[in-house]
This record gives structure tokens, C-alpha cells and sequence, in this order.
């Protein structure tokens, strides 16, 4: 890979040039320059440079995450001022995450204007808007809009009006904690689009919160991200960056510098950094300085596909005896992953000969009515310790007649002799709805469980003990049609409904998830078969084995007498 230079990259976003500007300035880093000598700073690094020159020439819609510390927001002012000094009949709206940043941005962007030689044109004059919230530039033609506003991104945006939008760090663990918040912060960032003039520019700055933060979001939208960390990432990072990691640090790569190396070294020694790493902790320093999520989220999200056992389950027998393992040669391709980067499906490592019958199978129903909720099931059975999910999925109908039958025909197939219902819903109407069509297709034990415990929480305790053990066992056609089962569903939500969805996503944070309810479904079978999990595998093996042995005895007394009979022959042995 060739040496980085920037004047080489193509430019996709040229700002128009202003003739009444000196030539020099035309470019954005040596205005950054100029502001960095003004407010008496050391020149800007190789990585302030490289993230001024993505700002002037990136495409209309982009996402820039650097790591704390490099100065994004202070480039972002200067690149505000910048702007005007091109084209001051510009709009830019500034969106932070509360109104005291937006207000601590607007009070820095004039002062650059005021204190600034280049910039005193551009003073506010008589009867402009000049406040903290929105200003006027001074030669800016009268407009409805300020040439500058700042807002917080709860704030007032509707009636605003931009050729630029910049976003500053508007997500933060404050807004970003449950799904909920989320979702509402993602709606409130498509009011952008309302708010942008025709060939208008929107540009995000920001660290991600979570793996599911917005910003990720965003580039199923059409955003393009680059990310620039605090130090060279392994190889194991630069796979999960994948196209994201900005130009500039592969170069450094293909320059020979090594792995862990400060990329940005003016600003930020390797000492610096091993100290920030010790206060920050791993999976702080991760976040907030190399932009990976993978730490944060491992810490954060507790159950993990990695720790299931992905087996073909038989209807009515299932191995005395199995295992798990995590090496490579036990990982499973080509199941539907929807998990976090680096989570794997594995198979057994061990899976004995001797088979017997399942203790029993449960059903778990969690109905709903008519919204957007689906009436769930799981069928879970269990043998020696180990609980079997043999199904999983949900209907959108509620407790239509269809649904009814649907569930009690899949009870019949799976042999189920016990049904338990959630009672929170409906008051236990929806027992008293399923009890006639189960009684007509698949006479089994029908009874309703209620919960008073925070649902988030339940769900954890009750299947992190049994995934950390690797005591599910999960039939990878359970899988396929879980992935299957949500394709008709609108695409920005249909991943909210699947199970494995659900499972990696879950925290004990109330809220936590904008769908839970095929994982809870399974939790409440799971906690059926909780109290039946102390059996020891190794003891319950032996007692199958005790018992195949006096079977094998008792045949073979009663063939020797069979034959002593018929001969009338003592065999000595």
C-alpha cells in the first residue's frame, strides 16, 4: 500500500470555493492551522490534519468516530467558522446531547469569530440574531434561519433549517442505555432529513456506546463511518473495523508501524495510554479510545451463543452423556449468526452411545393480544441435567383460533405433557381460550405461572447459570426458522423479534430490549426444568449403565435357563 496522502484521495465533497478567500485557506487544514496558532496550541497532528481534510471532502452523509481526546469537537468549531468564511449565506445546525454542550459550542464557535483577524467580517452586525442558541453572521442576507444554531437533542429542532447539520456527540449512556431510549433516539435523528436543504450535508461525531449503538445504525441508512483509534488494533480488530478503519491508520500499518502502537503520538504517548488504560479499565479504554465495542459488550450483554450446544434433537430419545468444548474444530458454519463479532456456534465435543428416553417436555406460552407483540412458545425437554430446546417462535395472531391449533398440533408432535401459560395476560383468559382446542387435539396438563419479578432480571438468572454450564441444548433447525420466521416482518424491526436477537441483546436493565418475548418464552420452560438440573450427568450416566447391565444379566439368566431346561446340560463356568 502506497504512502498516505491525502491530496491524492478522491475528493467527493469539495466545498465551493470563495474567490474573495486567499487561496491557501480554500483548504481546511491550513485554516485549522491558522486557529490552532490563535489559540495558541501546538500544531495540529498528523490525525487532526487527516480528520479536517475528511470533514471538507467526505460524503454527504458520514460518521466520524475518534478516539477522546483528539479534539472533534474544538476541529468541529473551527471547521463551522471555516464554513461561513466560504459561503456566509450558510446554515449549519449544531445537535448535541444536552443543552449545555450546545450552548458551550455556540459560545467557543463566536469567540473564534470575534477574536479572530480572518473572521471579523463575519461579526454579527445590528439588528442580527447574536446569542448563545443562534447567531447571524455579518453578511449574511436576511433569513429565517440563523447562520449558526445550536440545539440540544431534546431541544426545539422542528422549524429549523440547514445546508449542514453536525450531530456532536449526541449519544451518550444517558440516552443510550435500553432499548427504548434508543429507539426513540434513532426516530429523533430521522427528523435531519426534514430539517436539510436540498444537497445539504449531515455529519456525525461521536463514540459508540454499545454494539447496538446508533451510529451502527446509522450505516444501514446510507452513512458512511471512519474511525480513527487511539492505537494500531490486532488483527482480531481490524477484521471487526472491516471497510470503517479510516485510510490514514492502514497506512501507518503498511508504513511498519506495529500493533498497539499510539497512532497519534504528539498527543498521546504509549505511557500516556497504558495510564489511561488502567483508569479507564479494558473495557472502558476499548470504548472510549479504540472504538471497539467487543469489550463493552461481552461485560455488558451476559448470555452468549458460544456457550449452547448446537445438536440435532430426536423426538423421543437424547445421549446419556455429552460435553462441550470451544476449539475451532467445534465451531458450526452455516446457521444464521446474528450474535455479536467473534460469538460462535459449537457442537458437541463428546456425544455418547447410549441413548434414553427424555424425562419430559414442557411447552411455555407467553400470549399476547393483537398489537405488535407475538403469542410465544418454546418446547424445551430434558434428560440428565441438560434441557433440549426442540422449538422456538411466535405468531403475530394473538389468540386467534389458527394460533390455538397451531400450538396445540406442535404439543402433539413434541410429545409435551405439561403446558405452562404466563398469567400476567389477559387474566387467564387465554387458558380458559386454549384448554378446549388442547383437549381436542393433545390432552396434556395445562396450568398458568405468574411473575412479580422484573422481567429482565428473570430471564438472566434463570438461563445465565444453565448457558455458562453448557447445559442447553439448542437444535439448529430451532435456528434456521427462528431467522426464518421474521423475513415477512418490516425490516427495520424484524430482528427485534428473533430469539437469538433477544438472547445476545438482553440486560438487566429494565427495558433493555424493544421485543423479549420468544426469550422469555424459553426462560419459562428452562425454569420448569431448573429444579431437576442438580442430578449429576456423571452419576445419572452411571445409574443408565447400572441398569443396562442388570437388564443384560437378567437375559442372560434367563436364556441360560431356558437352555439347561432343553438339554438337561450343566455348564460349568
Amino acid at each position: 500500500m502506497a504512502a498516505y496522502d491525502p491530496l491524492e484521495r478522491k475528493e467527493r465533497n469539495m466545498t465551493p470555493t470563495n474567490p474573495n478567500v486567499p487561496p491557501a485557506l480554500q483548504d481546511f487544514r491550513n485554516y485549522l492551522y491558522i486557529c490552532w496558532l490563535h489559540l495558541n496550541l501546538p500544531e495540529p497532528t498528523d490525525v487532526q490534519f487527516d480528520l479536517a481534510h475528511y470533514l471538507q471532502h467526505g460524503p454527504r452523509r458520514c460518521i466520524i468516530e475518534a478516539f477522546r481526546g483528539v479534539g472533534k469537537s474544538w476541529i468541529t468549531s473551527a471547521y463551522v467558522t471555516w464554513l461561513l468564511l466560504m459561503d456566509p449565506d450558510h446554515k449549519i445546525l449544531v445537535v448535541s446531547a444536552s443543552k449545555d454542550r450546545a450552548d458551550a459550542f455556540s459560545t467557543f464557535t463566536m469567540r473564534l469569530i470575534k477574536e479572530m483577524p480572518v473572521l471579523a467580517h463575519l461579526i454579527p452586525g445590528k439588528g442580527q440574531r447574536d446569542s448563545m442558541v443562534a447567531f447571524d453572521v455579518g453578511p449574511a442576507r436576511a433569513a429565517h434561519a440563523p447562520s449558526v444554531k445550536s440545539v440540544g437533542i431534546t431541544g426545539q429542532l422542528t422549524g429549523s433549517r440547514a445546508n449542514t447539520i453536525i450531530a456532536d456527540d449526541i449519544e451518550v449512556p444517558n440516552n443510550s442505555a435500553t432499548q427504548m431510549m434508543r429507539d426513540k433516539l434513532s426516530e429523533t435523528v430521522k427528523e435531519f432529513d426534514a430539517l436539510l436543504s436540498p444537497g445539504g450535508r449531515v455529519v456525525y461525531l461521536g463514540t459508540p456506546q454499545c454494539e447496538m449503538s446508533l451510529y451502527n445504525e446509522l450505516t444501514n441508512r446510507g452513512y458512511e463511518m471512519r474511525v480513527w483509534p487511539a492505537r494500531i488494533p490486532d488483527n482480531k480488530a481490524i477484521e471487526g473495523y472491516g471497510s470503517r478503519l479510516a485510510p490514514y491508520i492502514m497506512d501507518l500499518m503498511a508504513q511498519g508501524w506495529k500493533e498497539r502502537q499510539p497512532t497519534d503520538p504528539k498527543r498521546f504517548s504509549d505511557m500516556d495510554l497504558i495510564e489511561r488504560e488502567a483508569s479507564y479499565g479494558r473495557g472502558g479504554f476499548a470504548l472510549q479510545f479504540m472504538l471497539d465495542t467487543r469489550l463493552s459488550d461481552a461485560d455488558r450483554y451476559p448470555l452468549k451463543l458460544s456457550d449452547l450446544i448446537i445438536m440435532s434433537c430426536r423426538s423421543d430419545v437424547a445421549p446419556v452423556k455429552l460435553s462441550w468444548a470451544s476449539g475451532s474444530q467445534y465451531e458450526l458454519q452455516g446457521l444464521p449468526m446474528v450474535g455479536f463479532n467473534g460469538d460462535r456456534f459449537h457442537g458437541p465435543a463428546f456425544v455418547s452411545n447410549e441413548y434414553a428416553e427424555f424425562t419430559g417436555s414442557v411447552m411455555a406460552i407467553d400470549p399476547s393480544g393483537r398489537g405488535t407483540d407475538e403469542t410465544t412458545y418454546a418446547v424445551v425437554k430434558f434428560l440428565n441435567g441438560h434441557p433440549y430446546l426442540a422449538a422456538a417462535g411466535g405468531h403475530m395472531d394473538g389468540y386467534s383460533d389458527e394460533t390455538l391449533e397451531r400450538l396445540a398440533k406442535l404439543a402433539k408432535n413434541h410429545a409435551v405433557n405439561h403446558v405452562i401459560i404466563e398469567a400476567n395476560f389477559g387474566d387467564g383468559m387465554f387458558t380458559k381460550l386454549i384448554q378446549p382446542v388442547f383437549h381436542r387435539i393433545h390432552r396434556c396438563l395445562i396450568e398458568e405461572v405468574k411473575h412479580s419479578k422484573q422481567k429482565e432480571a428473570r430471564i438472566i438468572d434463570t438461563l445465565e447459570p444453565v448457558m455458562m454450564r453448557h447445559k442447553l441444548i439448542v437444535d439448529p433447525l430451532v435456528i434456521k426458522e427462528d431467522l426464518a420466521s421474521i423475513q415477512s416482518y418490516p425490516a427495520d424491526k424484524a430482528m427485534n423479534y428473533s430469539l437469538f436477537y433477544q438472547m445476545t441483546r438482553i440486560t438487566k436493565d429494565r427495558g433493555s430490549l424493544a421485543k423479549d418475548d420468544r426469550l422469555d418464552a424459553v426462560a419459562m420452560a428452562v425454569a420448569y426444568w431448573t429444579e431437576h438440573m442438580a442430578r449429576d450427568a456423571d452419576k445419572a450416566h452411571e445409574q443408565h449403565m447400572e441398569k443396562l447391565r442388570e437388564e443384560e444379566l437378567r437375559k442372560f439368566m434367563s436364556n441360560f435357563g431356558k437352555d439347561r431346561n432343553r438339554d438337561n446340560l450343566w455348564v460349568r463356568v
